[in-house]
């Protein structure tokens, strides 16, 4: 997947953890990063030169966090622009942003949930292919936790994932973490129901991340925990029912613990995609 050059398993990259980039173990499990763009496309000095210095030695992802590819606002040229000269200076052909709005007369600074209905589906599709028309390729759409279930909605959250990607012909980042989080949040789809309903086909990327679970009747999607064994669980569940192993991506974003147990974590997603390979193997 991702034209051949990302594959395996891989870690968000952070500015507090730049100095742990650079002083990998050999056989490490980090076979790609990944960033925000909306961070770097400014970001100069110490920081940039550690982050290039990372960038040297380990493929990069670009993920971003506020095109607002279901909102109303115009699309940021100046952003994609931005996005544009990334994916060519670290030599990426992949680019993935949220199925979700976050402007409204300037930058709400969340990822708010879309209306599954019909009309939804027309206009976002359409601001995907305008998207992918200007990177001049195919994007991929994640899809997110949210706290609010709109009384609107005309069909579940996976058929309106699956139609938004066939209407603008995109792939799909599939978050497990979120997933699980919004079905135990909203009670309306189960986790492998979800799985076995996705286009399999369009998923290219995966996202797995920990989240608060002090109540148990409300989870928050925070990135500052470690993986949940549900989400694991749920993980293994998504490389057995689909049609291949995605390269999957370790998030955290702070509380950071000592940077051999986030290797830990990565080393767990590549065990899973291992033990998944053999399976394949053994059954053809």
């Amino acid at each position: 997947m991702l034209n051949g050059k990302i594959h395996g398993s891989g870690l968000g990259y952070r500015r507090d953890l730049a100095q742990d980039f650079l002083k990998l173990p050999e056989n490490h499990p980090i076979d790609f990063i990944e960033v925000a763009p909306e961070n770097w496309i400014k970001m100069g000095g110490t920081a940039r030169k550690l982050f290039d210095q990372a960038a040297e030695q380990i493929p990069v992802v670009i993920h971003g966090l506020s095109l607002s590819l279901g909102g109303q606002a115009p699309l940021d040229m100046n952003l994609l622009a931005g996005i544009k000269s990334m994916m060519n200076q670290y030599n990426t052909q992949f680019f993935s942003d949220h199925l979700s709005y976050c402007q409204d007369h300037g930058h709400l600074y969340d990822l708010l949930p879309i209306p599954f209905t019909d009309e939804s589906i027309a206009h976002t599709a359409q601001r995907i292919r305008t998207v992918q028309d200007f990177l001049g390729c195919q994007i991929a759409i994640e899809n997110t936790s949210y706290y609010l279930h709109s009384p609107l909605a005309e069909m579940d959250e996976v058929q309106f994932l699956n139609a938004v990607a066939q209407e603008a012909n995109c792939l799909i980042h599939l978050d497990v973490n979120n997933i699980y989080v919004n079905a135990v949040n909203h009670g309306l789809l189960k986790p492998r129901d979800f799985l076995n309903r996705v286009d399999g086909a369009r998923v290219a990327y995966i996202h797995i991340a920990g989240h608060d679970d002090e109540n148990p009747e409300l989870l928050i999607d925070t990135h500052g925990e470690k993986v949940q064994d549900n989400v694991w669980d749920l993980l293994a569940y998504a490389y057995d029912v689909l049609p291949h192993i995605p390269p999957t991506l370790l998030e955290r974003d702070f509380n950071f613990p000592p940077f051999g147990e986030l290797l830990a974590e990565v080393q767990k997603i590549k065990d899973f995609q291992i033990n998944a390979h053999k399976e394949y193997r053994h059954v053809a």
